[in-house]
């Protein structure tokens, strides 16, 4: 992952979990149903978040699975930093710092989560990181991505742009955060929709699909066969 990446998320690492809800208009309905596709007949599955950042994601699958044994990987300290302050005392929550896109994942994981990560992955890398994954679940595990797509057209994205400003110009964030948004996205690099189910079918996922969208935010599922 490009080391940019990193040095623009550590800066806003303070005020990440505050400001998300702003930043993302769909935000109820994004991760509603993420966390509604985060299943398993396991009493303590193992789930991993990639790009867990301050744990906002992590810490909704908590609640839902209070047995789970969690693992944030993110490359960013100072992102995790509010994930192990916002899981103090929690003795299955665990924290690997590093880049996911060539991290030797060696332990195997009943669920792979991601929020709002995978995106800033070449698409190249994108497309390994998919087969990682997939090497790295248990058969029957599931994937849940919850992240951005590019548009079909260079105009989709254009209204997708557009009404994501007006959204965050209505939110009541401050013009510093609107603007340290918008010079976090410039470095983003979505893929198509229709990209990504397929890189996931390559992979080896079944039961892919896109299972949410609003503008150019998506929640991806695939499984693994048993």
């Amino acid at each position: 992952m490009d080391p940019s990446v990193k040095d623009l998320f550590d800066a806003v690492a303070g005020d990440y979990d505050r400001e998300r809800r702003q930043l993302i208009p769909c935000f109820d309905d994004f991760y509603g149903m993420a966390l509604s596709l985060v299943e398993s007949d396991h009493p303590s599955p193992r789930i991993l978040d990639l790009g867990a950042g301050t744990g906002l994601f992590s810490g909704m699958v908590l609640h839902k699975h209070p047995h789970a044994r969690l693992t944030l990987m993110d490359l960013s300290d100072k992102m995790l930093e509010g994930a192990r302050r916002r899981f103090a005392g929690a003795d299955q929550v665990r924290y690997i710092t590093g880049d996911y896109a060539d991290y030797p994942f060696r332990e195997s994981y009943d669920i792979v989560i991601s929020s709002l990560s995978i995106h800033h992955l070449t698409h190249p890398a994108k497309q390994r990181l998919f087969h990682a994954v997939y090497g790295a679940l248990e058969p029957g595990g599931i994937f849940v991505n919850a992240d951005q797509v590019r548009g079909r057209h260079t105009s989709s994205d254009e209204y997708y742009r557009q009404r994501w400003l007006e959204s965050i110009r209505r939110s009541g964030l401050s013009e510093a955060a609107i603007e340290a948004s918008i010079k976090r996205r410039a470095v983003d690099i979505n893929a198509s929709l229709e990209d990504q189910l397929r890189w996931m079918e390559e992979a080896g996922f079944q039961e892919t699909d896109c299972m949410y969208k609003h503008l150019d935010f998506a929640v991806f599922f695939g499984r693994k066969p048993s």
